[in-house]
């Protein structure tokens, strides 16, 4: 996502343009504290798991909580709710993947709030691996013109992870590398082979190159959706529509929330970042307003209702985390129930090459020692967008 190149001085600059979405944000967050009834828990939008609740035949039990006007009587989901002055409580239990939450005063004059949430019906710990700024492997094999796609080591480090462990890779591709590679010179004379490992990797859009830095932070939709479409077009071409992934994480992770529902539409109903706060702006977040942002740096995902999008928390950028530091940090999601479900993990391509000018020898390391711990501890390999965030709904 973020270009080693690229100092957080200049990212901070480049978000700036974001940040008058935020402050409306804010400011919208702030106008809802004075209403005379508010749910403040589930949040609108969580994806509510075992952890979240207590389990009965064929549901979830959840606890509700929030404030009203004191005096009032309220109702939720017509049930009365345990009251002690301002402060509101009740348990609803969840039997759909999605239900309407409501509170509202059982007398005149009438008020109310609702959230929706979501059931993760048959979660279990699961991670998905992708890896962002993909586009030397195809070069390399271009240029080389393997027998096999695995004649590139970079494939084949890949396929013997999978072999290993059982991981499942998505590998996040730019168009062109901006030299003399594009997707379009990339042969089909592989589309066999592609399909055959397609059970365990998968292609899907990053961007059309790696600069400029932040290149959708406040493009048109168009523009995204024409460059998503361009990518799309050639990994069906070369590599076949087994495997396409339209999940994707899109280079910089910033967007404009208009160009959400027109990435859904074009079938990625699950997009990563990281949702970290740096100084007052938020990085890496899909200009999402700064109270749901906030949400998500501390729990695996949230749903947007208007596009259908789910947004999932990265946990480890494995390039950034050095190699003796990376299951100190894993044993530390681990230890947060809101975190420790659905573990998204990911690193950069560009890191493994010995050409890069930021090379990491030891990359391979951490990458196989994040994945090692996660198998260590039960965490099953899953696609995010197959199922419901990878699993069965």
């Amino acid at each position: 996502m973020l270009h080693p190149s690229v100092s957080r001085r200049q990212f901070l600059r480049a978000v700036g343009a974001a940040a008058g979405a935020a402050a409306v944000g804010r400011i919208a967050h702030a106008s809802e504290d004075a209403r005379p009834i508010r749910i403040e828990e589930p949040f609108h939008g969580a994806v509510l798991n075992r952890h979240h609740g207590q389990a009965v035949d064929g549901g979830l039990r959840v606890r509700v909580r929030g404030t009203a006007a004191a005096g009032r009587r309220v109702l939720v989901n017509g049930a009365p709710s345990r009251q002690t002055a301002a402060q509101f409580e009740a348990e609803v239990v969840l039997r759909q993947q999605e239900t309407e939450i409501v509170a509202a005063f059982a007398e005149e004059p009438p008020a109310r709030d609702a959230v929706r949430v979501l059931w993760d019906r048959n979660s279990r710990p699961r991670y998905r691996f992708a890896v962002d700024d993909n586009s030397f492997f195809l070069r390399d094999i271009w240029r080389a013109k393997y027998p096999s796609l695995f004649g590139c080591f970079y494939l084949d480090m890949l396929r013997k992870l999978h072999k290993k462990y059982g991981t499942k890779f998505v590998l996040n591709i730019f168009y062109t590398t901006a030299d003399e590679f594009d997707l379009t010179k990339f042969p089909d004379r592989y589309r066999s082979e592609w399909r055959d490992n397609a059970d365990w990797l998968k292609l899907a859009f990053h961007a059309h190159a790696n600069e400029p830095a932040n290149p959708y932070l406040d493009a048109p939709p168009e523009q995204l959706i024409a460059d998503f479409d361009k990518v799309r077009e050639q990994i069906l071409r070369f590599a076949g529509e087994e495997t396409y992934s339209p999940t994707t994480i899109v280079h910089w992770g910033m967007v404009r929330p208009s160009a959400w529902k027109p990435l859904a539409e074009r079938g990625a109903k699950t997009l990563s970042g990281y949702f970290e706060k740096r100084g007052e702006q938020w990085l890496v977040n899909y200009r999402m307003d700064p109270v749901r942002s906030e949400y998500l740096s501390r729990h695996d995902a949230l749903k947007d209702f208007d596009s259908g999008i789910l947004f999932s928390n990265i946990d480890m950028v494995c390039n950034t985390v050095p190699l003796d530091r990376i299951v100190p940090r894993l044993d530390e999601i681990a230890e947060r129930p809101d975190e420790a479900e659905i573990l998204d993990l990911m690193t950069h391509e560009q890191y493994f090459w010995p050409f890069y000018s930021a090379y990491l020898r030891d990359h391979p390391q951490r990458v196989e020692t994040a994945i090692r711990w996660a198998t260590d501890r039960g965490y099953e390999p899953v696609f995010l967008h197959e199922g419901f965030l990878g699993l069965p709904v």
